[in-house]
């Protein structure tokens, strides 16, 4: 049975609509040719700076997370403000928290010198967050590339953007699928808490002032809450003042900061409220008590994350460095 044309035409845009034009645009060793050490240079420079100091893992981690969610993964979170901007990095949710920086701009300087003009610091970023995560103990995964880098960086998106840690459930969730996370993908990504640390400033509220009662968050472990206010104590001064935010292993991509939640030592509220209904719940305790598992859903997310808002083609630029545009 032939099908006529204006079938065929139908067939055509149903199968054209099942493949994503990111998917198609960004691949797996996009720079095989034009610059084939591209991935391995930027491992090197990674691998070097957690050698020096564990806690970057976590922070180039974060870099990543911070980019994405903020107009889409295009660098835009390294450009320094100026005098007539105040960028991303500027904002409160970045600024002083946000670390990695330095080990961007190394690995940049290095490709430009073999592949001039090539590697978009976009995509370094995204390389430099897989190998982070490998070299915390995390299972190894492919990033597709070929992003390009942005133009624009505003500390105001970045305010409207990223989620605070006071989030509840609802809000958190929101704010996910407003990027195109679903909640599964929400509770994974959130076990990057597994590495890293957090200035004080981002919890005492649960220390001292749950919801202004000027009480204790009642849903915080009372054991685990007098160890956070001995590091945190009530003051102005406490506020540079920074804890793991997994103390038994902090540098190590596991399942322990699940099992925290679990026994009610996560350290936000919005950690806390991956447990607030059975059904997420019981999301947190299969990432818990399967460590393979979670870490092969969270390199999936991971690499969608990745995929966020990104430039492709000829679209943005290749910065030259990755702290300014050209």
């Amino acid at each position: 049975m032939s099908l006529r044309s204006g079938d065929m035409l139908i067939v055509l845009l149903v199968c054209l609509c099942l493949f994503s034009p990111l998917d198609a645009q960004l691949q797996v060793g996009f720079y095989k040719k034009s610059c084939p050490n591209a991935e391995l240079i930027v491992r090197d420079e990674v691998r070097k700076a957690i050698i020096k100091n564990g806690g970057l893992a976590a922070g180039l981690v974060r870099l990543h997370f911070h980019d994405a969610f903020v107009r889409g993964a295009d660098g835009s979170v390294l450009i320094d403000s100026t005098a007539n901007n105040s960028a991303e990095k500027s904002a409160p949710p970045n600024n002083p928290s946000l670390r990695g920086f330095e080990v961007i701009d190394s690995a940049k300087k290095r490709l430009e010198s073999v592949c001039k003009g090539t590697v978009s610091c976009a995509d370094i970023l995204a390389f430099a967050a897989r190998d982070s995560v490998r070299f915390s103990m995390g299972l190894p995964y492919s990033v597709p590339s070929g992003r390009r880098d942005g133009r624009v960086s505003l500390a105001s998106e970045a305010l409207s953007n990223l989620p605070p840690p006071i989030l509840n459930l609802n809000q958190l969730t929101q704010n996910f699928a407003s990027k195109g996370l679903t909640q599964d993908e929400m509770i994974t990504l959130t076990g990057a808490h597994s590495i890293g640390r957090s200035h004080c400033n981002a919890f005492t509220n649960r220390l001292y002032n749950f919801n202004s009662t000027g009480r204790q968050d009642p849903g915080l472990d009372p054991t685990y809450a007098a160890q956070l206010k001995r590091s945190c104590p009530n003051n102005s001064s406490s506020a540079n003042l920074v804890v793991p935010l997994d103390p038994i292993s902090p540098t190590i991509f596991d399942t322990n900061f699940y099992k925290l939640i679990l026994a009610k030592r996560g350290l936000f509220t919005s950690d806390e409220s991956l447990i607030s209904t059975p059904a997420t719940a019981a999301k947190v305790r299969a990432n818990a008590n399967n460590a393979n598992v979670f870490k092969q859903k969270f390199s999936a997310a991971m690499v969608k994350m990745g995929k966020i808002g990104v430039l492709t083609g000829k679209q943005g630029e290749i910065r030259s460095v990755c702290n300014k545009i050209n």
